[in-house]
């Protein structure tokens, strides 16, 4: 069993105007691997430094299987953390590379032996156990990384962006090895990424940070289909979310939003919520995979007048940059790969008013 429970974690630098980390909590399960995910300076590799032991806490208390572990030296937490820099030891083969911790902890060599070989063997290292990290491609470097903790057998991993390093392709596939490695080995895990495809691949949950604090915990899917606020919709996927301005009216009874001077007919989920609240601005959310050139069959779509200002051409789909005609604000939507249409061509795009999400202009959280 290994459960880290994170309450009100705070960290305040000196001289600094405000927290880096201010209050976060929250708690990982036996072998879950949970994904901390934000924009750079956000606070996220602090809290994954102060679980580690290494960065002192300056509020608020970090517990592994229920013990309070913040006075404990970071050699005694029983974590095996990898880093963004692969940290090997250039002088020494990759065998030794991955017994070097071990050595330090006295334990016997054949044991050592054991356990490196068979980590070697999990990870595709076997051939390579002679070599030096320079004789390495950077995937394999990556693999050394990972084998050097899982030899220690501890109870939580942690994860300091181990693959940023690496190119687009070699990321990828270094990736799927640590879902693998990750479902084979079930240590409970932490993994920091300001990579939103890793988050949303690796994660059985995506904790979202930003400015220090924690802004939404959830399955990857569910946050990417119910944003907390405009700061998680815009920052999840890829081509972000539109945020387009809009006005809620009540029409016939029910409650449309108003986007560019056209009515986009709410779901009745929607509307039962929003009764209260016709005749206020909004902002209203769009994926570009829900604005269609053509309306899949049997949506109620809603059809926007716009100007195509750039087709970007994607081999498997396209991506269409856009601007409304009627508020002239940009939007892009991802549509098929043999559309027709062309810069500077006028058009109308659907939109279906179940993928609607709105957000309260004042506060950018979600109001529905």
């Amino acid at each position: 069993m290994a459960v880290i429970t994170v309450e009100r974690l705070s960290k305040r630098y000196e001289g600094g105007s405000a927290p880096a980390v201010k209050e976060v909590s929250f708690t990982v399960a036996d072998r879950e691997f949970m994904v901390l995910l934000g924009p750079s300076g956000c606070g996220k590799s602090t809290v994954l430094r102060m679980i580690a032991g290494l960065e002192p806490i300056t509020a608020g208390t970090v517990s592994i299987d229920g013990r309070v572990v913040n006075d404990v030296p970071a050699k005694a937490r029983d974590i095996a953390m990898v880093f963004q820099s692969y940290a090997l030891y250039p002088h020494m083969s990759v065998h030794d590379n991955l017994a070097f911790g071990l050595r330090r902890r006295g334990v016997d060599k054949a044991e050592i032996d054991r356990r490196v070989r068979a980590a070697a063997a999990k990870l595709g290292l076997s051939e390579f156990l002679q070599r030096k990290p320079h004789a390495l491609s950077g995937g394999q470097r990556q693999r050394v990384a990972l084998g050097r903790a899982i030899v220690r057998d501890p109870k939580v991993f942690l994860f300091d962006e181990p693959l940023s390093n690496l190119d687009a392709a070699l990321r990828v596939s270094t990736r799927n090895e640590l879902i693998k490695q990750q479902r084979e080995i079930g240590t409970t895990s932490i993994y920091v990424t300001h990579d939103q495809v890793e988050a949303m691949t690796m994660g059985d949950r995506i904790c979202i940070m930003n400015l220090g604090e924690v802004v939404q915990i959830g399955r990857p899917l569910e946050v990417y289909r119910n944003p907390a606020n405009t700061f998680v919709a815009r920052f999840l996927g890829n081509p972000p979310m539109n945020l387009l301005k809009a006005r809620l009216e009540a029409r016939d009874g029910r409650t449309v939003a108003t986007v560019a001077g056209v009515a986009v007919e709410l779901p009745a989920r929607m509307t039962a919520a929003l009764a209260s609240q016709s005749d206020r601005a909004v902002i209203a959310g769009l994926r570009p995979e829900d604005i269609y050139e053509v309306p899949p069959s049997g949506t109620s779509a809603t059809r926007l007048p716009v100007r195509v200002v750039a087709v970007e051409p994607l081999g498997a789909e396209t991506l269409l940059a856009l601007t409304l005609e009627g508020s002239g604000e940009e939007l892009v939507a991802r549509i098929g790969r043999d559309t027709a249409l062309r810069s500077g061509d006028r058009a109308e795009v659907a939109l279906d008013g179940a993928q609607v999400h709105l957000f309260d202009p004042a506060t950018t959280r979600a109001i529905v």
